[in-house]
């Protein structure tokens, strides 16, 4: 005599029902397995292509004030920046406001999923260097 291993779902046949449907909906929509002649496609991440520094605000070239800017950049899957947020400020507006303006000029090789270019948030630390030459319009130190 052989045995033959049952299964046995415990529970309500309810829920089973559900659970079923479930995995049915999740195949149909393509959360199932991949197709064997699907290729896979790795995904690929954010490149910078063209980064230039921001320009330091000429108003504040006479005070020589520097500092640092975080931003919360969002790259769309243009590879151009839609939405540029200061997480950190550098306490000068102008600062701040030239960090915002200037990575707005970026362009990056966007993300792909799926082979397709997807938007992509990254943190971007800008500095800012007072000029090394007091600019000649201020006068005496």
């Amino acid at each position: 005599m052989t045995m033959r291993a049952r299964h046995r779902f415990v529970g309500s046949p309810r829920l089973g029902a559900l659970l079923a449907s479930g995995l049915l909906a999740a195949l149909a929509a393509g959360c199932g397995p991949r197709d064997a002649d699907q290729p896979i496609i790795p995904s690929t991440p954010l490149r910078a292509v063209d980064t230039p520094p921001p320009e330091y605000p000429a108003e504040i070239g006479c005070d020589q004030i520097g500092g640092k800017v975080v931003l919360q950049l969002t790259v769309g899957p243009e590879g151009k920046p839609t939405k540029a947020t200061v997480l950190t400020s550098s306490k000068t507006q102008a600062l701040d406001d030239a960090a915002v303006k200037g990575v707005q000029r970026w362009r990056f090789e966007a993300a792909t999923r799926n082979g397709k270019p997807v938007a992509t948030d990254i943190q971007v630390p800008v500095t800012f260097h007072p000029p090394a030459d007091r600019p000649a319009h201020c006068g005496p130190a």
